[in-house]
C-alpha cells in the first residue's frame, strides 16, 4: 500500500470536555477519519494510554468498524514505563488488539524508550517479544518511539539491528536542540539504515502559533501557508523520514495539514534559511517548552496538572494580564494541586520526553500565580 507522508496522530483527539481527556467527540473524529481516508492517506497512531486509555477504543468506533482492513494502517505501542512482569506484555498486547478491533498491527512498537524505559525493555525481553509476535503475523513492522540522546540511540540500534524503524521527536525547533537532538538522532537511524516516523512536527502545537515576527516571515513568502505547514514540510523534508504524525484535533487543522500534503513539495533553501531565523526568535520568546503530552501527570502524588500551568506560564510571560492566565490558574486550583504544591520527588521529570526541569520551571510558575 502506498502511504502519502502525513499520519493521524491519535493523542489529541477533539473532546467534548477539555478537562477530560476521555470524552471524545466520536462524531467529530468519525467525521475526519473520513476525509482523511477520502484524500488517500491511510496512517492512524495510538498508543496503549493515549486519551487516559480510549484513543485505541476510539480508532476501532471510528475507523475499524467502519472501513475496510485493507483500507488502513495501524500502529500502537507498548507501554515500557508500565510493564512490570513479562505477563504484563501479553495481557496487553491481547487487550489493546481487543480495544482496537484488529487481528494484527501494520506497525508496532516499544513505547518511549529512554535509559530508564530501556532497561525495563531490556529486563523483560521486550525486544524478543514483538518479534515473535511479528513471526505470528500480530505485527507487520516492529521498531520503538525515543525520546533520550544520540549515544543511547546508537547502542540500541547496534543492540537491536531486527528493528525496522524508529519513531522520532522531530521539528525544526528541536533539530539542533542540546537536550532533543533531534538532527543527532535522526543521523543515527540513517546510518543504520532505520526508516523515521515523526513525531511532534509541530511540537504540541508551539509551531502553529509562532510569534508575530515569525508568522510575518512565513506570510510574506506564503501568504497560504499556515505557520503549521512550515513544521510539517520540514520534517517530510528529511529523506529518511517516511511519515510525519500530526495529532489533528478538529476539522480546520485536518483541512489544513491535507491542503500541502496531498501533494507535498519538500523545502527548498530559501524556506530553510527563513525557518532557521524563525528558530532564534521562537527560542526568545518560550519560557517552557512543554508540548502537553501529559506523560508527567499520571502518578503525581498532589495532583499538579503540571502542562495546563506550564501553557498558562507561557502565556502570562508574553501578554502578560492581558492573557487571563491567573484568572485560568484560579480555576485550576479548585480541584487540583497548586504549582507551590510541588514536593520534588521529580517522578514527572523521569517521565518528561523533552528532558524539562518540570521541578525548578514549577517554582517559577508558583512564583508568578501563588504569591
Amino acid at each position: 500500500m502506498f502511504q502519502k507522508k502525513l499520519g493521524f496522530g491519535c493523542m489529541r483527539l477533539p473532546l467534548t470536555n477539555p478537562e477530560d481527556q476521555t470524552s471524545v467527540d466520536l462524531s467529530q473524529v468519525c467525521r475526519m477519519v473520513d476525509t482523511f481516508l477520502e484524500r488517500g492517506f491511510t496512517y492512524f497512531d495510538t498508543a496503549y494510554m493515549y486519551h487516559n486509555y480510549v484513543s485505541e477504543v476510539m480508532v476501532k468506533e471510528a475507523l475499524v468498524k467502519r472501513h475496510p482492513r485493507e483500507s488502513y494502517t495501524i500502529a500502537t505501542k507498548l507501554p515500557t514505563m508500565m510493564l512490570k512482569t513479562k505477563e504484563d506484555m501479553e495481557r496487553i498486547f491481547k487487550e489493546q488488539l481487543e480495544k482496537c478491533g484488529v487481528e494484527y498491527f501494520d506497525y508496532y512498537m516499544l513505547h518511549c524508550l529512554n535509559a530508564a524505559n530501556y532497561a525495563i525493555a531490556q529486563k523483560l525481553d521486550s525486544f524478543a517479544f514483538i518479534q515473535e509476535k511479528k513471526a505470528k503475523g500480530k505485527i507487520h513492522k516492529i521498531g520503538f518511539s525515543y525520546h533520550d540522546n544520540a549515544e543511547l540511540l546508537e547502542e540500541i540500534l547496534t543492540a537491536h539491528p531486527e528493528v525496522e524503524f524508529v519513531q522520532l521527536q522531530l521539528n525544526y525547533l528541536d533539530w539542533d536542540n542540546a537536550n532533543i537532538q533531534s538532527r543527532l538522532c535522526y543521523e543515527v537511524c540513517v546510518k543504520h539504515g532505520k526508516s523515521v516516523i515523526a513525531m511532534e512536527p509541530i511540537k504540541g502545537g508551539t509551531l502553529a502559533a509562532v510569534p508575530a515576527e515569525a508568522e510575518k516571515m512565513f506570510k510574506d513568502y506564503a501568504p497560504d501557508l499556515s505557520a503549521a505547514s512550515w513544521a510539517i514540510r520540514f520534517a517530510a523534508s528529511q529523506p529518511n523520514v517516511t511519515m510525519v504524525l500530526s495529532g489533528m484535533s478538529n476539522d480546520e487543522q485536518l483541512m489544513d495539514n491535507i491542503s500541502y500534503m496531498q501533494d507535498f513539495n519538500p523545502l527548498n533553501q530559501e524556506e530553510l534559511t527563513i525557518i532557521n531565523k524563525a528558530v532564534d526568535i521562537i527560542n526568545s520568546s518560550i519560557a517552557v517548552p512543554c508540548t502537553g503530552c501529559q506523560y508527567c501527570v499520571e502518578g503525581c502524588p498532589q495532583n499538579i496538572p503540571i502542562p495546563k500551568y506550564f501553557a498558562l506560564y507561557n502565556s502570562y510571560v508574553q501578554f502578560g494580564r492581558a492573557s487571563n492566565s491567573t484568572f485560568y490558574y484560579a480555576n485550576y486550583v479548585e480541584q487540583n494541586g497548586r504549582a507551590s504544591d510541588c514536593i520534588a520527588c521529580r517522578q514527572c521529570e523521569s517521565h518528561c520526553p523533552q528532558h524539562l526541569d518540570i521541578v525548578d520551571s514549577l517554582k517559577e510558575v508558583a512564583q508568578t500565580f501563588d504569591q
